[in-house]
Order: C-alpha cells, then structure tokens, then sequence
C-alpha cells in the first residue's frame, strides 16, 4: 500500500513532548467540533512515514489530566487522516516484577474516573455501543512488543492498567488495595484515549513506562514528582526508540478490526440522526453517509 496516504499518530505524555530525528516538522493547529486539542500538534516524517505527534499535556506539561479533551485530541488525529495511534504514558507499579524503566504494552483496563461522559463522541441524538472487550488494539500490541524486544529493553506483555482520576497520587490504602487485587500499572490518562480511538476507527495500543512502584510497599518512600521525572528521562529514550522501529516497519495503510468499529455498533436509525450531531461527527461518519 502507499505509506503516503495515512499518517501514524503518537500521543506524547509527561516528558516526551516531540520526537527526535522528525524531518520536515512544523506545528499544526486543528480545531474540531469538541475544541480544541491539548496543543498544536506536531506533523513532519518519520524514518519515511507521515507522522502526527500531540503532547497530551500540551508543551511544558500544562493540562491536569482531569482537563484533557479526549475527544478533541483523537478528533484531530482522525481529521489529519491517523489510522494508528501509541499512547506513551508513565505508570505506577502495582507488582515487583513491573520495575523502574521497565515497559509494559498493557492489554486491559480498569476504569476508575468520574468522566465516562468526556470519553464518548455519541449522545446528542445518537446512539452508539463499540465493542470494548479488548480495549487494545491487538496487532498494533504485537508490533509494540516486537519493536521493544528488538532494543533489548524489558517489556512485559499484557496487564491491566488502572485509570484512576488523580491528580494525586493513590493513598495507601488505595495502592494496597490495587496490589492485592493483581492489577499491573495505575496511570491517568490513557482510558479515555482508547475509547475514543475506539469510536474513531483508529487502531489504539498503549507503552506504559514504569517510573515507580505506587506507594503499596509499606517500607519504600511513596511516589514523588521528581522520582517520576527521574525515571522518565531515563524511560523516553527508549521509548523513542522503540516508537523509531515501530513506525519503520508499520503500514500505515494496514488493517485491522479496530478500523470497522462504528459498522455495527450504531443503534439509531438513520433518519433519526439530528443533522448538527452528523455535522460534530462527520469525520467518523463519512463512510457511513456516503449512501445520502
């Protein structure tokens, strides 16, 4: 297929705001009918490949993750024509084998925040259920993990992500509880961008960088900003290159599941639809009005 025609999306979380070695970069606003994205988003290539970055936080870390727009950041990556999308995030340890600077390419959630309304595009006239059992988009998984193996890095395959609401961290009993219970990572963020991927067609697969151990050891010191800062310096590298190796050797154009999302997951008739709603929309509907 020709790797010109879609563009590969990162989204950048605490730390990595661009990417190194980007050719032919400039920053793009795009404004959607959500508002506006967290930042200007950073469009150029990428070891050949089109490629869109958005700082989550914005440039200098300036958005809570409570005050980030979902909705609006993977609007904007599907209107710049993004079929695939690396959430990087840094995460909390839940376990002792998920150490410091180890990845985790997590493949479940837990929701644990109080803004299920802000991580759906439907409503409004507009009924819609996606499949969610797999909330990771497997192939894009693989090539994460494939790509992490070849920089000798290590990863871990799988676990569950906890999306609590912050911006504090967990308390002790909290952590406590999350350790008991099995669960791998805790972050802030990343939830609600793969359900929005999800709605948008946008194959969606998360690269936890492990910063800490939470506060569950009852005789380690608790998490602080500047441990996460440390490891985080230490962490972007390698993610970077990961992301380098991945975007080398993925297809842009490729398929999978992920890119069919909306096919059977719309329950209101079409002559239902308010006109305003398929306006807000348009961008993930397209297809499915092309019959108007």
């Amino acid at each position: 297929m020709n790797a010109d025609t879609s563009r590969i999306g990162i989204i950048g979380g605490s730390g990595l705001y661009q990417l190194d070695g980007l050719e032919n970069k400039r920053w793009q606003s795009v404004p959607t009918a959500f508002g506006a994205p967290s930042d200007q988003l950073l469009l150029g290539r990428y070891h050949g490949r089109k490629l869109a970055f958005l700082p989550r936080h914005g440039r200098g870390h300036q958005l809570l993750p409570s005050e980030l727009n979902h909705r609006a950041n993977i609007m904007a990556l599907k209107q710049l024509g993004v079929r695939w999308i690396v959430g990087v995030g840094a995460v909390g340890s839940l376990q002792p084998e998920y150490q410091p600077c180890d990845i985790v390419v997590i493949d479940q959630f837990l929701d644990r925040t109080k803004r299920e309304a802000a991580h759906t595009f439907f409503g409004r006239g507009i009924v819609a259920h996606v499949a969610f059992a797999d909330p990771l988009c497997q192939e894009l998984r693989t090539a994460l993990l494939a790509s992490a193996r070849r920089q000798g890095t290590r990863v871990h395959d799988g676990g569950t992500y906890i999306n609590m609401e912050g911006p504090a961290f967990s308390t002790r009993a909290e952590s406590q509880q999350n350790h008991r219970d099995g669960h791998a990572v805790i972050g802030m963020t990343n939830l609600g961008e793969a359900k929005c991927a999800r709605e948008a067609e946008i194959a969606y697969a998360a690269l936890a960088l492990v910063t800490d151990y939470d506060c569950w050891k009852p005789h380690d010191p608790h998490v602080t900003v500047e441990t996460v800062v440390e490891q985080l310096n230490k962490n972007n590298r390698t993610a970077q290159q990961i992301i380098g190796d991945l975007i080398a050797d993925l297809d842009p154009d490729g398929k999978c599941s992920c890119h069919d999302a909306l096919q059977n997951a719309i329950l209101t008739d079409r002559k239902y639809w308010p006109a305003k709603t398929v306006d807000e929309l348009r961008p993930l509907l397209g297809r499915y009005l092309e019959s108007e």
